[in-house]
């Protein structure tokens, strides 16, 4: 299921940071609110004398400062055991050198001799338990606690993949020396924050799924989204692009081996990262329920993923028509095409495979299915016989109350649990811009307007990612951050978290990034209002502006100004210091249209100076150089490699647009005057 169903810079120059720090400095004060919630976890008040706790994303569940920062030393003991997770010692040894340890010594016992001791494992390992003394460690899957005190940082997981996340946690914890500044001596080094974390996701299952129409992610960009999902600790990521033929239209047949080899790279790299890679096979436009060569052939199919280190797969049914059958036999199996018989011949299928398959493979999770009826709160009997027979481990996985939701609350979940007698499992369709009212854009915006507490009615919530991998990390960052935490999420918070991991920590350089998604904050839907306004920072600048300017020209065009040079700097900002070249290749198209309309916005401005100094010729030139920026942004088109909607880009709209337009008017009114 997606959208389309329903419709169909190291920074070269000082002067140059500092210049864009200043005037960008102001972005995150004014900033879309946040939607409404509970108060989020938030670091307790610093001790007397002692710095206020970083910043960590995903919010855990609770953090507090527990005493000063440690001094991270050159040498660095770690701890470990037996039961120590090998990538979660792997990422503790990479964070450290990562910040000027130049000796990672690991050891099964502690020397008693180390400036700085770091003991990494489960959280009940003897001596774990005893330096988390004061730290309470939840009793979740996935959970952790971390203590770090008087020379001493303890890791503790309840599992492996909790043991991963403390270390996700501490790298967010460590504050690099370059934020220290001057006059601290030794203590120029990389510091620890001195704190305490109970944390644990409120929702099992978070992540991500490939599921748009359009070009498939490349390999690289796989390769790279399961990184980004680790950092984010995010557990899932879903293969099922609708353009692999063998996901879809091939189903019945073997991968070739080529590809049977980048998946098997993918499924390690995954497991890497502690992401449970989701096969999901969709068979529903061609098979013939009632045929056991079929059931054999996808079975076939799911034993070669098992092979593969596969885990968890998923089998959708949905962008099919349940009012016909693929074969004769299905009819006198099943009876007439119908919904009531069409969730016969699915539950038939889908309880095979999880008794047949799933319960038989030592480390399966659940099977996933995706109904055909996904996105809406109208009982029917196809789901009253989903709900009645499909197994209770099945996870049934729902969009809200349409394809693409303009909210979802927690009555709604609750709702939808009753319906298909289990809690649901969020496929999310944002930010993917795979249906018509997308064409042309980057979905940029912060996740917002899904309810405090859907955790209590949810398995889990994942994103439907845009075509373009990278470009979609901002929203799905804020995604995983309101899945671990829905009750603490601040989508303000969380979008300045994600521009700042964009850009490596620079926050000069995060501010250009929160500039550019607000030029691209518009998020469609199937109607004609959008769940995310476009704009909300520039918009009003733009709107105050022209008020302005009819009563005081000259003020309103200084105070403009700022505002239009911000948003010219930002793309050649990017391109100089975001060490996420993929996110670049991604935007490279909209970067362009950027800076060309900021430069159309500069001469408009210009052609307006001069209008009111009287000066006709340089506000005709101002015009003509505003025109051709313009005209060149509007001929910027999308790469078709990228995309299968073809056509212009489009960003920050209608207000650049009516921004020029209005300077043409007011120059084409002084003209008219002096005639």
């Amino acid at each position: 299921m997606t959208v389309v169903s329903r419709s169909l810079a190291t920074r070269s120059l000082a002067a140059r940071s500092l210049a864009l720090a200043l005037a960008l400095g102001s972005l995150a004060l004014t900033a879309p609110a946040a939607t409404a919630a509970p108060a989020p976890a938030a670091p307790a008040p610093a001790p007397a004398g002692s710095s206020p706790l970083p910043v960590v994303s995903p919010t855990p569940q609770s953090i507090t400062r527990v005493g000063s920062d440690i001094v991270v030393p050159s040498r660095v003991e770690v701890v470990v055991g037996k039961d120590t997770d090998r990538a979660a010692r792997t990422l503790l040894a990479d964070t450290l050198r990562a910040h000027g340890v130049r000796h990672v010594d690991v050891r099964e016992r502690p020397s008693r001799h180390a400036e700085l001791s770091i003991l990494l494992g489960p959280a009940a390992r003897p001596d774990i338990a005893r330096a988390l003394t004061g730290t309470a460690v939840p009793q979740h899957a996935e959970g952790y606690a971390l203590r770090a005190a008087r020379g001493t940082v303890a890791l503790g997981g309840t599992d492996a993949t909790g043991q991963y996340y403390a270390v996700q946690t501490l790298k967010r914890l460590i504050v690099p020396k370059e934020a220290h500044g001057p006059g601290h001596g030794r203590s120029g080094r990389a510091r620890i924050a001195g704190a305490s974390v109970s944390d644990f996701p409120s929702m099992p299952l978070r992540g991500s799924i490939e599921g748009f129409y359009g070009p498939p992610w490349t390999k690289a960009e796989r390769l790279d989204h399961m990184d980004f999902l680790g950092t984010v600790k995010s557990n899932t990521y879903v293969y099922a692009p609708k353009d692999d033929p063998y996901h879809r239209d091939k189903w019945r047949e073997p991968y070739p081996a080529d590809k049977a080899a980048e998946l098997d790279e993918l499924v390690k790299r995954a497991t890497s990262n502690h992401v449970r890679f989701t096969f999901a096979v969709s068979p529903g436009a061609s098979i013939c329920y009632s045929d056991p060569a079929d059931t054999k052939a996808l079975t076939a199919k799911l034993q070669a993923m098992y092979d593969l280190g596969v885990r968890t797969v998923s089998v959708p049914l949905d962008d099919i028509s349940y009012t016909k059958w693929n074969c004769d036999a299905d009819k006198v199996a099943f009876g007439a095409p119908g919904q009531g018989p069409a969730a016969k011949a699915q539950v038939s299928l889908l309880n095979t495979l999880q008794k047949d398959f799933v319960a038989t493979h030592p480390g399966m999770q659940p099977l996933q299915m995706v109904p055909t009826e996904y996105g809406d709160l109208k009982d029917s009997p196809y789901k009253q016989i989903l709900r009645a027979t499909l197994d209770k481990p099945v996870e049934v996985m729902w969009t809200g109350t349409d394809v693409v939701p303009p909210a979802i609350t927690v009555d709604q979940a609750k709702k939808a649990s009753e319906l298909f007698g289990r809690k649901v499992f969020v496929w999310d369709n944002y930010p993917v811009n795979d249906f018509g009212r997308t064409a042309g854009r980057l979905l940029l915006a912060p996740y917002d307007k899904r309810e405090p507490g859907l955790s209590d009615h949810l398995t889990g919530l994942i994103s439907n990612p845009m075509n373009q991998e990278a470009a979609s990390k901002p929203a799905v960052f804020t995604m995983s951050d309101f899945a671990w935490n829905d009750r603490g999420y601040d989508r303000t918070r969380s979008g300045r978290q994600a521009a700042l991991q964009l850009a490596g920590g620079g926050a000069w350089l995060a501010d250009a990034m929160q500039v550019f998604v607000d030029l691209n904050h518009l998020a469609p839907t199937f109607g004609t209002t959008p769940w995310q306004p476009q704009s909300p920072v520039f918009g009003p600048k733009t709107e105050a502006f022209w008020k302005r300017y009819a009563t005081d020209p000259r003020g309103a065009i200084k105070a403009f100004r700022p505002a239009v040079d911000e948003i010219t700097r930002v793309p050649d900002a990017l391109r100089g210091g975001l060490p996420d070249k993929l996110f670049l290749a991604d935007a490279a198209n909209w970067l362009d249209a950027t800076k060309l309309w900021g430069q159309s916005m500069r001469y408009g401005l210009d052609a307006l100076t001069a209008i009111q100094h009287g000066d006709a010729a340089k506000a005709e030139t101002a015009r003509r150089a505003m025109d051709e920026r313009a005209t060149a942004a509007t001929k910027i088109t999308v790469d078709p490699k990228e995309h299968h909607q073809l056509g212009r880009v489009r960003l920050g709209d209608p207000f650049i647009e009516d921004f020029v337009t209005g300077v043409r008017t007011a120059h084409d009114e002084s003209k008219g005057g002096k005639d």
